[in-house]
């Protein structure tokens, strides 16, 4: 039987959870953003940097030298959206830009095309590895182009203009336009960091604070259409003193996520925020419960970007050999529990192509620590400890899913809240790794 390749696998569920979704995939839909990253890992796998240029090379440059021309001289379709991706201003990367086109593509229905018109290129795709890439494997670009061909016909309503974070992350923020009227002063103070435009505080009596569209920590993207990413001091008074007395259109950027947590990509640049000034209140995060109250409402699930993420604890883990079946589980968990290991409580969070653990103590700083990621096809068995505690449950993993047989496997240890999530947990990680096709 001929080898699977573990991101076409996953790309395969992914795919399949977005049809199972409705008709019309959203920026809501909570399997998008793991799409769009397994499309840019295939893109990216075997690309073959350039030992003479001093720039990084990315999947975007290939797309960049596909443009041409039709035969009146005018740009076609696929080379419109290569250059209305380049001229965004909110994207200051490759990265950025590329994400941009896909989300573009995705929107249009013309990702497949775009794919097409890549592997036709010969001195394009010559930058991709003929021993790794899959652009380059006929046995593998078949079947990706075969899931192209499924997202084709499949209805995307993508907001391009929330993009600007696009350079950091696949993950986008809460963005929202507000219409304000002319008014002689909005009454925002502001804070230029990291080319951002942060509202430090409301100015009392302002129209900003009358009308609480705004909060200090959210980030002004564009006021009437005019970009502020990458933004110089006095930039955005500017923009407003020149639309003083004229009605408004900002474009929002929350500092919130969706769930109500801190949104990721600006944990770092909230803390600077805070750092240089002490004083600016962003208000509590839903986190951030009091020790009496947890006590009270324990609690064994939580919400993370609209899943359900089970609370567990990490009892520890151990490599086991070569053999990674199912029956390893009976030995392989004493062995783990006899290392009398310290107990973390964790987040386990089981995503549609992977699952991860991250420290649930780490979160009360507002920045996850994750201790392990394992996508699916490095899974080879799940199963619960057959003693009297049933809420103990184990899985085996490969750390080199795609040598299988050089590397041993490792068996990893959690427990339960109470045995009915401990069965919820195991269906869920069989579930995943059966579907994404296990070989060895």
């Amino acid at each position: 039987m001929a080898p699977k390749d573990p991101l076409l696998a996953s790309l395969k569920v992914c795919v399949l959870n977005l049809q199972s979704q409705g008709d019309v995939v959203t920026d809501n839909n909570p399997h998008l953003s793991c799409c769009c990253e397994l499309l840019e890992l295939v893109f990216r796998k075997g690309l073959q940097q350039s030992v003479l240029s001093l720039v990084q090379r990315d999947y975007w440059h290939c797309f960049e030298q596909l443009l041409h021309q039709d035969a009146c001289g005018r740009l076609s379709a696929l080379s419109l959206a290569v250059e209305q991706s380049r001229a965004c201003r909110r994207l200051l990367s490759a990265q950025g830009r590329g994400r941009y086109l896909l989300r573009l593509a995705l929107g249009r229905r013309t990702l497949a095309q775009l794919s097409t018109h890549l592997l036709h290129t010969p001195r394009v795709l010559e930058w991709y590895s003929p021993v790794s890439s899959i652009l380059r494997n006929e046995e593998y670009a078949e079947p990706f182009m075969s899931l192209l061909l499924v997202l084709s016909h499949m209805e995307f309503k993508l907001d391009m203009e929330n993009c600007s974070f696009l350079d950091e992350s696949w993950l986008l923020p809460v963005c929202e336009l507000y219409e304000v009227v002319p008014c002689r002063e909005v009454g925002i103070i502001l804070r230029y960091l990291s080319g951002r435009v942060f509202v430090l505080s409301l100015v009392p009596g302002g129209q900003a604070h009358v009308d609480k569209f705004i909060s200090p920590g959210d980030i002004i993207d564009d006021i009437n259409g005019t970009s502020l990413r990458n933004s110089k001091n006095r930039q955005a008074g500017v923009v407003l003193s020149r639309l003083k007395g004229c009605p408004l259109s900002i474009r929002v950027l929350r500092w919130r996520a969706g769930d109500g947590t801190v949104y990721r990509p600006l944990v770092k640049l909230l803390r600077a925020l805070r750092t240089e000034n002490p004083d600016v209140q962003l208000g509590p995060t839903p986190s951030n419960h009091s020790a009496a109250n947890d006590q009270k409402h324990p609690t064994s699930q939580c919400l993370k970007e609209g899943r359900i993420v089970y609370i567990v604890e990490f009892l520890g883990k151990a490599n086991i050999g070569m053999f990674g079946g199912k029956e390893v589980l009976q030995h392989a968990i004493p062995q783990v529990l006899n290392k009398n290991l310290p107990m973390k409580e964790v987040l386990l969070d089981m995503k549609e192509t992977h699952l991860t653990c991250a420290d649930r103590n780490s979160t009360m700083s507002i920045f996850l620590q994750k201790l392990f990621e394992h996508h699916y096809p490095e899974i080879s068995c799940v199963g619960r400890y057959a003693q009297p505690d049933y809420t103990l449950f184990a899985f085996c993993v490969a750390e080199s899913p795609e040598t299988p047989q050089s590397t041993g496997f490792c068996c990893v240890v959690l427990r339960a809240a109470n045995i009915k999530e401990c069965e919820d947990i195991i269906c869920r990680i069989a579930t995943g790794f059966k579907h994404t096709e296990w070989f060895v």
